[in-house]
Order: C-alpha cells, then structure tokens, then sequence
C-alpha cells in the first residue's frame, strides 16, 4: 500500500454535540458530560465537536442551560483538546440570515469563549453565505473549516463539489470538510471524491458521513485509502442508526497497522461505558430506526431531522404517519430545486411535507419559511422549483421582517429587562447574542433563571 493509504488520519469525536443531535434530539445536559470530560481530553482526539448546530437552542428551549457557559465549562474541562462547532455561516446557529455585524460578534464570542475550529457550512451549497464567515473565524485566529452538504441529485455532480471546494480554499480556508448528513455518500464514490479533493485542494480534507444507511465505516475506510486527512466518529454507545460510525471501530481497524492512530482502545471503552448508562436517561428521546434504513438512499433524510419528526409526530398523536412524512420529502425536495436536507432547509422541507401529510393536501397552504425559501431569502436553490409552487409563495409572500441592528436590539432586551424587574442583561454581549438569535425562546430563558 502507498503511503498516502496509511497515513494517521485524525478523529473528531462528536459525541458531545451530533452525536446526542442525531440520537437523542440534542438532550444531553452539561452535568451529563462533565463527569467525563477528562477522559475524553485524555484521547488525543483531532478534535471534539461540542457547541454549534442544535445545541444552542437546545440549551435555551429545552435544558434551561445557558450555551455559553456550557462553552466555557467544557474548555476547561478538555483544555488540550480543540474544541469544534458547527457553524451555519450566515444562519449562525439560528434558522435565518444574520446581518454581517451579529455574524462578526457571535464569531468573536465563539472564539473567545473556547471553540478552536469552526466547521462553517450553508445548507444551499451557496458559497455566498459562508464566505464572510471564514473571513471573520481567520480574523479571530481560529481554525476555518468550510463544508459541503453532500447531496446527490440531477443538478449535482463531481464538479459540483470540487468547484465549491476550490472557493472554500481561495477564500482562505485552513481545511475542507464533506458533511454528509444522511448517510448517502457510497464507499466509491468517497473514494473518488476524496481523491480528486486530494489533487486540486492543498489544503487537508475532512470527512462526516451518518450511518443511517450502513455505509459509514465502509465510506470512512475507502476515504482512508484516498488519502483523507480527519473523519468524524462516535463513540461506540452513541453510534450507529441516525448517528455515525464507532470510534472504536475505526481505531480497531488500523491496530498494529502502519496507518495505526495511536489512541487507547481500553480508555475508549470506558468513555463508552460511561455514555451507555447515560443514554438511559433519554430514551424517551430516541427514534425508531433499528439497525439500518436503505430507503435513505432515496429520500435523503438525515438522522437528526427523521428524530424530530418523530418527536413532532408523537407529540400530535400521529405516529402512524412517519412513513408518509419520509415518502413526501423527496417529492417536496424536488419541487424546491433539490437543496441538501440539512439545517434550516431540512426543517423547512420537513415542516411543509408534514403539514402536507396531516392536512391530507399537497401545499394547500404554505408555512412562511416554505416562501422564504422559495423566493431566496436563504440563498440560491440549486436547481428548478416546481413553477406552480412559486407562484404560489409569490402571490402570498410572508411579510418582511423588519431587520433591527445590533445597538436596536440591545435597547429592545434592555427595555425588557427593565419591565420585568430584570437586570439590564444586554450589557453582556454574550447575553445579547442569545437575545438576537432567539428572541422571544430568549426571553422567557432569562425570565426563568436566578439572578
């Protein structure tokens, strides 16, 4: 085997952010993962990914937790491990654009309160909304990571992603990642992929693939053989299904092998142990899937979307339309121009193709973040939307939001804190952050909380 085949490759553990995301709704609370943080910080990871995606909001509207102390706390507890977020460029952590200013300050907050490495994706694929990002996370000194939302469809192909992977790099980019969020990128087509990455990107090559499939470690191991850089993994107790592949797997794989990554396998296991007992504690939390779903392969739906539409559906009483839900997406992906399901677009095409199902009729009425994306608030859509449903969201378009800057924002949360006999907690930018990007969820965090 040639070197480039047996080259360490690096791991990014998410456990602690996509990992509980996928599985288990995002639930886990930061009294769950402290306890153990030192073993974790013990590996020799590449990374963990801990903060980003859901988490945030999360946190606020479920845990009562505030998102940045939870930064701070987990920095501290695995300080030589860098710590990692999954960052929506211009979305943030939020499900709608932010002006340049929010993005600027939130970036310069992440990084001051611990995150390292800042994987920065768009949901469109489109460029022009994570490009300011990269440039304001190299501003801060950390790492810039600028990701594809893997898809495949008639408006995607291999050109697709080495053209975007090519502005990620001029950009600035300290590395390229491939996020594939349902589990659809197929052993060799990674391995094409990977290796053309190779040849036209100097920059090192990152990898996330769902396992919701089953070809994750298939797909991680022919990544491998093309020379991949970093692939993210799961600790065995919290892997697999909707999740991603096993740690311990992939370690297992290259033992005693030239391309052998070095980390404990014993000291895994008990970091394994830990999270299989905890996982308990959410059950009522987890899907349905056992083992694999190879209809995946068609409909596309990522392991964290097909939890919350569970969770949704049960909430309605109305389980039995799971199945329904998951034959609509496609259909309704196709008519908005085959975007990646990913967040936002995920819930957006998720939302519509439930409310399709539970009204019995197909876009008899429009949710307003359907019309957004129609009509591009979010960015280009990559191919053609149906054109009767355009018309639809043209000729009823949701009311514009009356975008307020950073210094409005901040005498509006003043003013609130001031009417509800809180302390002015928009002196805190940190505090003022959380506000800007959930306001009303927000709020009602803050009221709830000791002061």
């Amino acid at each position: 085997m040639s070197d480039k085949k047996n080259q360490k490759v690096g791991l990014t553990e998410v456990v602690l952010r996509d990992g509980h995301q996928s599985l288990l709704a995002t639930r886990f609370t930061l009294a769950d993962m402290l306890p153990i943080a030192k073993k974790l910080d013990e590996v020799g990871y590449w990374s963990i990914e801990s903060w980003g995606g859901a988490t945030f909001d999360s946190c606020i509207r479920y845990l009562n937790e505030d998102p940045w102390e939870r930064l701070r706390a987990l920095k501290k507890a695995m300080p030589n491990t860098r710590q990692q977020m999954l960052l929506r460029g211009q979305n943030l952590v939020g499900y709608k654009h932010y002006s340049d200013e929010t993005v600027s300050l939130f970036i310069q907050k992440a990084a001051e309160n611990g995150i390292d490495v800042f994987r920065i994706f768009d949901a469109l694929n489109d460029f022009n909304n994570i490009e300011f990002s990269i440039k304001e996370v190299k501003a801060s000194g950390k790492h810039a990571q600028g990701a594809m939302a893997y898809t495949t469809s008639p408006v995607h192909d291999l050109n697709t992603w080495l053209d975007y992977a090519k502005k990620v790099e001029d950009s600035g980019a300290d590395s390229f990642a491939i996020k594939d969020m349902a589990g659809i990128l197929k052993p060799y087509d990674a391995f094409e992929l990977v290796s053309h990455l190779k040849e036209s990107l100097a920059i090192p090559i990152h990898m996330q693939c769902h396992a919701t499939t089953g070809m994750s470690t298939a797909s991680n191991l022919k990544a491998i053989e093309a020379g991949i850089d970093n692939i993210d993994t799961s600790i065995s107790s919290m892997s697999m299904t909707y999740g991603h592949s096993a740690t311990e797997t992939l370690v297992s794989m290259f033992t005693d092998r030239e391309g052998d990554l070095g980390l404990d396998i014993n000291l895994l296991g008990e970091i394994s142990d830990y999270f299989r007992v905890i996982r308990e504690k959410y059950s009522d939390f987890e899907g349905s899937l056992k083992g694999v779903d190879s209809s995946m392969l068609i409909k596309q739906v990522p392991g964290g979307m097909l939890s919350n539409l569970e969770s949704q559906l049960k909430s309605i009483n109305q389980e039995d339309k799971l199945e329904k839900v998951k034959e609509e997406i496609p259909m309704v992906r196709e008519d908005f121009g085959f975007p990646p399901l990913v967040t936002p677009v995920s819930q957006i095409i998720g939302a519509q193709s439930l409310l399709n199902v539970t009204e019995n009729s197909r876009y008899g009425s429009l949710t307003s973040e359907t019309k957004k994306l129609l009509l591009g608030a979010y960015g280009k859509l990559p191919g053609k939307i149906n054109s009767e449903l355009f018309k639809k969201a043209s000729d009823d378009p949701p009311e514009k939001e009356n975008e307020k800057n950073t210094s409005e924002m901040e005498e509006e949360f003043k003013d609130l804190c001031q009417e509800n006999d809180l302390p002015d907690l928009s002196s805190n930018i940190e505090n003022l952050l959380t506000y800007i990007l959930f306001p009303n969820i927000a709020f009602n965090f803050f009221k709830e909380r000791n002061f």
